[in-house]
């Protein structure tokens, strides 16, 4: 992963906000609880994390756009689930977009890809340019409809699956971050060890790793080098390796071209 990425995550409604509501159950509930659970994935993966609120609280749909853009994020993701005036005769899964063009677009299609892998129906991509949290973001914005909430089947499909719906999100937020970062010329690294046993290269990484590296392993010349970082800026890929040398690492730079 290139400089550490800043993901906003918005669950939809809240406070004396309940958003959609079926036999009891409140989408503000199961926005938050998804929402919770896709950032945990992705702060274990190296992102920085923000969220737009972690408890029952209310922001306006233009508070939640200014707190992304505030945080200069790169990519802001609100999740909801779905309603239909007459509940039942809606199903599946769908995410919104104010246009569907550039980075975005590439999030929008990758996440839903991934949300009908976890046994969604796919509605596509749509663009809702009407939208507050899109229309006022200055970052890549998408809005996740995670199935409808007056639908038993896809609360069903909700709640028994959850743990995986969480992470196609996820998922499909660190493709796009790779995909992006495929386009640039070519970035730096800081390489902190190379071992010829896996186990080794391993036990480093466990250690950057707890230290709040994002590090990782690749195989090259029949060895297993540990890495951290992948900057595009060689400014921020010294400071990395000053950060790593404090913690007593012996470092060096690579060069990489990137990767088409």
């Amino acid at each position: 992963m290139a400089e550490r990425q800043i993901v906003v995550i918005d669950a939809g409604h809240g406070g004396a906000d309940p958003g959609a509501t079926y036999n009891g159950r409140q989408e503000k509930d199961d926005n938050l609880k998804l929402a919770l659970a896709v950032g945990r994935v992705l702060a274990d993966r190296g992102v920085d994390v923000r969220y737009t609120r972690t408890d029952d609280t209310y922001n306006t749909p233009l508070e939640k756009a200014m707190m992304g853009n505030d945080a200069e994020a790169d990519f802001f993701v609100s999740i909801h689930r779905n309603a239909m005036p007459v509940p039942g005769t809606g199903s599946g899964a769908e995410v919104l977009v104010f246009e569907d063009k550039g980075i975005q677009s590439m999030l929008a299609k990758n996440m839903m890809e991934a949300l009908a892998e976890t046994g969604f129906a796919d509605l596509g991509v749509i663009e809702r340019p009407g939208l507050v949290v899109l229309r006022r973001t200055k970052v890549p914005s998408v809005l996740v409809e995670a199935g409808f909430i007056d639908n038993e089947a896809d609360n069903y499909l909700f709640d028994q699956n959850f743990e995986a719906i969480a992470k196609s999100i996820a998922d499909s937020i660190m493709k796009t971050i790779e995909e992006q970062e495929e386009t640039y010329t070519e970035y730096y690294q800081v390489q902190t060890g190379a071992y010829r046993v896996r186990s080794l290269a391993e036990a480093q990484l466990n250690e950057l790793k707890a230290q709040s590296f994002p590090a990782f392993i690749v195989q090259e010349d029949g060895l297993y080098k540990v890495r951290v970082g992948a900057f595009r800026n060689i400014d921020n890929a010294v400071r990395m390796e000053q950060a790593l040398r404090r913690y007593g690492y012996n470092t060096f730079m690579v060069k990489r071209p990137a990767v088409y």
